[in-house]
């Protein structure tokens, strides 16, 4: 599973419009669970569709405090799997084959790039809405650890004792938008590695 976090003004509705928009056509169909705050999205392939193998993914939306968090589930690749294997077996009987199964290789390929294609139409809605992995409105300030006053963010002193604030300021993962702080090599979200 992989989880980003958009801050920002949008909202879980806005982002499981898009992806019921996006994939509710073709060898797709979507079916959408919930509402208000926290929202599941389903895709997967079609029961009657005309070529390939079966997939699914799921996208988990919720609202969360300055912005929404997205997690995508694993992607259900079994079908896709055997559909290839199947179109491998056919080819090694009869070369020829391939020519028969040309539909069905193409419908795997494109749902082998599902998880990849639900992540673009979501940082796409991310920033038709002005937003993305950047800090927060509220989060753009830090807090004086002596005097407990509120500075600018990227403030090198404390407006009101002087004190150093290089180690206070918030930072977000590349990657996820995750809040990190200075200390931490991995992402404790995403898990993956910081710059």
């Amino acid at each position: 599973m992989t989880t980003r976090i958009y801050h920002g003004d949008i909202q879980p509705e806005d982002i499981a419009r898009n992806l019921v928009a996006y994939y509710n056509r073709g060898n797709y169909q979507v079916q959408r669970y919930g509402s208000g705050d926290k929202l599941a999205v389903q895709i997967a392939t079609r029961q009657n569709r005309q070529a390939g193998g079966h997939t699914a993914l799921t996208a988990n939306i919720a609202r969360v405090e300055d912005g929404v968090s997205v997690t995508l589930s694993n992607q259900m690749w079994f079908g896709v799997a055997a559909s290839l294997g199947l179109t491998a077996i056919s080819a090694l009987r009869n070369p020829l084959s391939l020519f028969s199964r040309i539909d069905d290789i193409a419908q795997d390929v494109e749902s082998l790039q599902l998880e990849e294609g639900a992540w673009g139409v979501i940082d796409q809605t991310a920033r038709q809405h002005g937003t993305g992995k950047r800090l927060s409105e509220r989060l753009s300030s830090t807090v004086c650890p002596y005097c407990l006053t509120a500075n600018p963010i990227a403030s090198a002193r404390c407006l009101a004792c002087g004190a150093p604030l290089g180690e206070v300021q918030p930072a977000t993962c590349l990657h996820c938008g995750f809040v990190v702080s200075k200390e931490e090599e991995i992402c404790p979200n995403c898990r993956r590695s910081l710059p």
